[in-house]
């Protein structure tokens, strides 16, 4: 199974747990998409939902599939939340955020009963970090804010390189008008604690730590599919 079939996997499986009748919030990302490509299917089938894309991009996909949208201002509670994650750990604490949609994607999740998690098992790792954690920040005063940043991680038992996220040559600029900070420390010992510690510094919107957030992760690999559920 490739890496490609492996995340195709995953999102079939994730929409098993769809109903009909359903507020969904869609994510964002090569994995998420599948799972949106999925979704069309059963919309085009009669399956009746409405969602709240995280991204700009998912917005143009799922109208491209006739999927009914709607804003978490008319919706603010939804039932289900299905997106995927650049790492996960065994208690489904993850970093998202690389494909630069943190924030909607954080706050879709926050306003949903359940967040199902999908992704490849190579994103599964023992402790977060190998991949760089994404901080977005607004970008006045991003220089003092990224020297902040650097002095509450190593607070937090974190060091690295940090580096404002380029795209395409250009500096990298999220749907909400703001800047990405990559962070990469290699191995992130205690996330709750660098989660406070970033959540305390002016400047940062947002990072890409979700913690306590997915009750339930689908995971597609070589042997089939693994279902991790979160133990606390």
């Amino acid at each position: 199974m490739t890496p490609d079939e492996a995340k195709e996997a995953a999102a079939r499986e994730a929409l098993k747990h769809v109903r009909d009748g359903m507020k969904l919030g869609l994510g964002t990302g090569s994995t998420a998409a599948k799972f949106v490509a999925g979704l069309g299917e059963m919309v085009a089938q009669g399956l009746n939902v409405v969602c709240v894309p995280t991204s700009e991009a998912t917005r143009k996909q799922a109208e491209s599939l006739n999927i009914p949208l709607t804003r978490l201002d008319e919706e603010p509670i939804l039932d289900l939340t299905v997106d995927g994650a650049d790492e996960l750990d065994s208690d489904l604490s993850l970093i998202k955020g690389g494909g630069g949609a943190l924030l909607r994607e954080k706050i879709v999740a926050s306003s949903s009963r359940q967040m199902i998690v999908i992704a490849d098992d190579t994103k599964k790792v023992d402790t977060l970090g190998k991949f760089a954690l994404p901080i977005e920040v607004v970008p006045f005063g991003v220089k003092s804010t990224a020297m902040k940043i650097e002095h509450a991680s190593r607070w937090a038992g974190c060091e690295g390189p940090l580096a404002l996220r380029i795209r395409d040559g250009e500096l990298f600029v999220t749907d909400n008008g703001n800047v990405i900070i990559d962070c990469a420390f290699g191995q992130i010992p205690d996330a709750q604690k660098l989660a406070s510690a970033l959540s305390t510094i002016p400047g940062v919107v947002d990072h890409g730590l979700f913690l306590d957030m997915a009750s339930l992760a689908i995971l597609g690999g070589p042997n089939g599919i693994e279902i991790i559920e979160r133990k606390r």
